[in-house]
């Protein structure tokens, strides 16, 4: 096989749609480079609006290359194995890299990709990460000032091994040369940012109608969905509770200093969050504030004090009681375990 009919089968497959633009004079290149345990849908959502881009303009629009350090096959979070198309090498010239992760990321970093990541951004090569491969580029010292986001379930992990770092709940983030996804269908949208900032948006519209995709045209779309959405409530005192919840999970205010805070009574608060989330507004917080310490126990080494610190518990056995009574488990037998 030829190397034009390579790349035509490779790069440039057939299909029934089409959509004509401007001969472009080289395809731009995008370098995966992926470490164990990463998260297969965000790997795939982000090559896949590039493979729909070359198809339905029969050009060589964009290229891509998978990476491991070593060159050895990575198994995903979903127990799935992959072949890389290579070892860690230089970037192609001109070329985007993005360190994709996914589950255990603080476990799963690695020294050698690290160090690499580190050296290409040095030269000016633009390196971005995908899902959580933001802990590598904090390991390797790239975030420094930046805006940028990892997933959410993984952020509060990230902020105790970084606190000097603070991710955006954002979907994307694109401040300058860097860009950052939150994994899963977020890729595909950042993604088709940069196929619009290529071509425009009428070509980037078709290539999100075949990917089946309901895009988000805003890097400032929230990861999560809205609360207001999940318990089916446009009650914005809720919302605004809510809200303050989160930010105090250190913390704790309590039920009359939100109440106040979001201007009812303390009885309207309660009727409120017993209406649409059958909880009280006490337990609704508590439930929070376990969730953050799930995530800390899961993925970090925090001493079992320190999170129950962090999430605004007054000691360890008040926290190991509430965890219990929620996770039907302690939290040092839940770590051992885990």
């Amino acid at each position: 096989m030829t190397y034009a009919n390579e790349i035509q089968s490779d790069y440039i497959p057939k299909g029934a749609a089409s959509f004509r633009i401007a001969r472009v004079a080289a395809p731009r290149m995008f370098e995966f480079v992926l470490l164990p345990k990463l998260t297969m849908l965000a790997l795939s959502a982000a090559i896949e609006p590039l493979r729909v881009a070359n198809q339905i303009s029969q050009q060589e629009l964009y290229r891509w290359r998978t990476m491991t350090l070593g060159g050895a096959p990575v198994r995903c979070s979903n127990n799935l194995a992959l072949v890389p198309d290579t070892a860690l090498a230089p970037p192609a010239r001109g070329a985007r890299v993005f360190i994709c992760s996914g589950v255990e990321p603080a476990e799963t970093v690695d020294v050698g990709v690290t160090r690499w990541a580190a050296r290409q951004a040095a030269h000016g090569t633009p390196v971005g990460a995908i899902c959580t491969g933001a802990f590598t580029l904090a390991r390797a010292g790239l975030l420094g000032g930046r805006t940028f986001t990892l997933h959410w379930e993984n952020q509060p992990a990230f902020v105790e091994a970084y606190p000097d770092l603070v991710p955006t709940p954002n979907l994307y983030e694109v401040d300058g040369d860097l860009m950052t996804a939150a994994g899963g269908s977020a890729s595909t949208d950042l993604m088709l940012s940069v196929i619009e900032d290529d071509f425009g948006p009428d070509f980037a519209l078709v290539v999100s109608d075949m990917c089946l995709h309901g895009r988000s045209h805003s890097d400032h779309a929230p990861q999560q969905t809205a609360r207001s959405a999940v318990i089916g409530s446009r009650n914005r005192h809720l919302i605004a509770a809510m809200r303050l919840m989160q930010l105090h999970l250190e913390e704790p205010l309590n039920v009359e200093t939100i109440a106040g805070e979001v201007e009812i009574s303390k009885r309207q608060l309660e009727r409120s969050f017993v209406q649409h989330t059958g909880l009280s507004p006490r337990r609704y917080y508590t439930d929070m504030r376990l969730s953050r310490a799930y995530s800390l126990l899961s993925e970090t080494d925090l001493p079992i004090a320190e999170i129950a610190a962090a999430t605004g518990f007054g000691g360890t056995s008040a926290f190991a009681r509430a965890f219990r009574a929620k996770f039907d488990v302690a939290p040092g037998k839940f770590r051992k375990r885990w």
